[in-house]
């Protein structure tokens, strides 16, 4: 090889296949994007695998411009297709003449488990079909010398969430809102008549949608794959469907995932479920078939900055590997990037649906995540609770809310409510965070006094920012005896903490506080010790990608500069993330700083890059980035510098970021903490010391900790946790924002 081939850059195609899943275009803008950063030519697969068999224009150069407006689209832009010629040796022949013809030996796959078994299948056939094109006189020895190896990585894109080994997969979390939204609406008219409705979502051996969207949608039964029903299961049904009749409810909702069936195999479809009820019951029950809405629509927050993460992870993948390497399939656990071998994956994801066909639920279980584990059983004891009969000696259980509004507050108090009536407490209910609580506004919570709260915002208990003083202790603490509280949890941000940690600390002084204390992480500036996420931050997350999308709309036919401002005050996880959903090219964060150079840069990559042909850019600034540049300051110094090429506008999006119903992602998080908060509790009860805990999610699980060590994992100046993991993202927004120099 000459060194003017060895100096060549590399060459990398990506393609999505399979069902079309929102997300996918985030995908393919971060996989191109990342690859052309690092000096990589990159071209884009029109039609799937069936693109590669045809070749010709099916097979295009992408630029940078060509994943400009991709982001925020459902879909995938560049086509997908149910390829049968690529299933057949001959078919992948004509696919790697196409391939390496055009010099390309890198390829990222965007699809489901059978796009990834015919992409590692590709690639293990590789050299062989290297070896049959040249000695077919198809290629020249010295082409298949060149490239004798396919180097792959695979993404999954899938709104079942099927894939074994990771949290989600590409267009779960968009679908998951279709699917609430549905039963929001559907809720209320059900309410309107006092009927029953039975909703069908996809699922064919998965049932994290129906079991996500029942628990988020505040639904009544659920019937998914993993989990039949014992027989005589239609008289459960319905008796339990009375009850919530009897307890006042006006509706019910019972969502069946489509490849549910019973212990037999039977299927059990949602006609049958429909007619069930109305013979039971002697009721109108409705059918409601959501169908492909639950792959339509854009993409979430969360489906736009994580794919562009995984698309990032994929290129680098697929660039760095060598000949050796074995296929992976790349996804999220927790709060990191995994890396799958692909065969071992798709293997054992295809094992779900064989353990279920033969009877070994247990096992079919167990290869799902812990996420979905714990909901399957937190649902059944919401709705079908085995309830214990509250003694008067019951642990008695106040709730409250403090610090900042976060959307899911009312999620977390419904569920800890039922959850902790379910276990023989009495839960107590005190209004407006602490500064009720000093004044005895506490109440008695039954199961039916929190009926509606799930996908409610705001904070029904009410809530305060303010921390209680020294001065005000001993009327908490008389508060607390008055009402005989033996547990507190403590829902809330910052200052939620504050006050609890300050409670923990005079123990010694007044006995009242001398009991098992927790506190759920509930804030949208995500900014608490222990958790990778709060409750809350990704409903905030969702309304500024929202009025991002609205902002950049307004711009259509102009060449405009946007500054927009989020809400986080020292911590830049809403700015960050939130501009990496929205497609920004510029991120100030107070993590970071802002400074002089770094605007003078900024400006003249600005004005060069409208000078070429831009026509929108978008900078997002954390609300206390920095005191003297503020983003009124950045927009007037953007425009100054302007020449004339465009003009600017400046944006705080403000309190909407508290406002509006929690979304899914929240309603699941809340729910979950609230279960995890009672387990403490109920633990700490039982201790002859008990102890003051707060949560975390870490890697998908969730852990406490001694609230009297939190300062030791914080900045208490800039109110932010001293490791903050979304930080390590700020090379992707870099890859994907900051176009390379012509």
């Amino acid at each position: 090889m000459t060194d003017t081939a060895a100096a060549s850059p590399a060459r990398l195609a990506v393609l999505t296949s399979g069902g079309d899943a929102q997300g996918m275009n985030a995908a393919v803008r971060g996989v191109a994007r990342t690859a052309m950063s690092r000096g990589a030519e990159v071209f884009a697969v029109y039609e799937g695998y069936q693109g590669l068999v045809d070749g010709g224009d099916a097979i295009r150069r992408f630029a940078w411009g060509d994943a400009g407006n991709i982001l925020g689209r459902g879909g995938t832009s560049i086509g997908t297709f149910r390829s049968k010629e690529f299933r057949t040796r001959q078919g992948r022949l004509k696919a790697a003449k196409n391939l390496v013809e055009r010099g390309i030996d890198r390829l990222v796959v965007i699809g489901g488990d059978g796009s990834l078994t015919g992409l590692d299948a590709f690639r293990a056939e590789w050299p062989g079909l290297m070896d049959e094109l040249a000695d077919a006189g198809l290629i020249s020895p010295e082409m298949a010398a060149a490239h004798p190896a396919l180097m792959i990585a695979g993404l999954v894109g899938s709104i079942d969430n099927d894939l074994v080994g990771t949290d989600t997969t590409i267009g779960a979390d968009s679908a998951l809102h279709r699917i609430v939204d549905a039963i929001d609406a559907i809720t209320a008219t059900a309410a309107s008549h006092q009927r029953c409705f039975v909703i069908e979502v996809m699922g064919r051996h998965c049932g994290y949608l129906a079991l996500m969207s029942a628990i988020a949608g505040g639904a009544d039964y659920v019937l998914i794959p993993e989990l039949p029903p014992a027989d005589g299961w239609e008289e459960q049904m319905c008796a339990e469907l009375r009850r919530g009749r009897a307890a006042g409810r006006r509706e019910s909702i019972v969502v069946v995932a489509e490849g549910a069936q019973d212990r037999t195999g039977e299927p059990i479809t949602s006609e049958y479920v429909r007619a069930t009820i109305s013979r039971i019951n002697g009721e109108d029950a409705r059918l409601t078939n959501l169908g492909h809405v639950q792959r339509g629509g854009k993409p979430s927050a969360y489906d736009r900055w994580a794919s562009t993460w995984l698309g990032y992870s994929a290129a680098l993948e697929a660039l760095t590997a060598g000949p050796a390497t074995e296929g992976v399939v790349l996804g999220i656990r927790g709060s990191e990037i995994v890396r799958l071998p692909l065969a071992e994956a798709v293997a054992r994801t295809r094992r779900v649906p064989e353990l279920i066909a033969a009877g070994d639920y247990d096992a079919a279980m167990g290869l799902r995540n812990e996420d979905f584990t714990d909901m399957a059983r937190i649902f059944t004891e919401l709705t079908h609770p085995n309830r214990v009969t509250t003694k008067e000696d019951s642990p008695r259980v106040a709730i409250l809310h403090a610090g900042g509004l976060a959307p899911g507050m009312n999620t977390a108090a419904r569920a800890a409510v039922r959850l902790g009536i379910a276990r023989g407490h009495t839960m107590l209910g005190v209004r407006n965070g602490f500064t009720g609580l000093l004044r005895g506004a506490v109440d008695e919570l039954g199961w039916e006094d929190v009926e509606g709260w799930t996908g409610v915002g705001g904070a029904e208990l009410g809530l305060r920012r303010d921390v209680p003083g020294v001065e005000q202790f001993y009327a908490i603490s008389r508060a607390l005896e008055d009402h005989r509280v033996d547990a507190l949890m403590v829902i809330g941000g910052w200052n939620a903490y504050q006050a609890a940690h300050l409670m923990q600390g005079e123990a010694d002084r007044y006995p009242a506080f001398r009991i098992p204390i927790v506190c759920v992480p509930a804030t949208i500036d995500n900014n608490l010790p222990g958790s990778d996420e709060t409750i809350g931050a990704d409903s905030a997350l969702n309304e500024i990608v929202d009025d991002i999308d609205r902002i950049k709309q307004s711009a259509a036919a102009t060449t405009r500069c946007f500054v927009v401002e989020t809400m986080g005050r020292h911590c830049g996880y809403l700015a960050l993330m939130g501009g990496l959903a929205g497609g920004a090219e510029r991120i100030y964060l107070d993590e970071d700083g802002i400074g002089l150079d770094q605007l003078n840069q900024d400006v003249r990559w600005l004005r060069d890059s409208f000078g070429r042909g831009r026509r929108l850019f978008l900078a997002v600034r954390s609300e206390r980035a920095s005191e003297s540049y503020t983003t009124d300051f950045l927009g007037r110094l953007f425009e100054g510098e302007s020449h004339g090429l465009y003009d600017v506008r400046t944006n705080i999006i403000g309190h909407v970021q508290q406002g509006g119903e929690p979304s899914p992602a929240d309603r699941l998080l809340a729910t979950r903490m609230a279960a995890a908060a009672l387990d403490v509790l109920a633990r700490e009860l039982g201790a002859d010391e008990p102890t003051a805990r707060y949560l975390g999610l870490r890697g998908g699980r969730i852990e406490d900790h001694p609230l009297a060590h939190m300062t030791e994992y914080v900045n208490s100046v800039k109110r932010r946790p001293r490791t903050q993991w979304w930080m390590e993202l700020r090379p992707v927004v870099a890859a994907v924002g900051r176009e390379p120099s012509s």
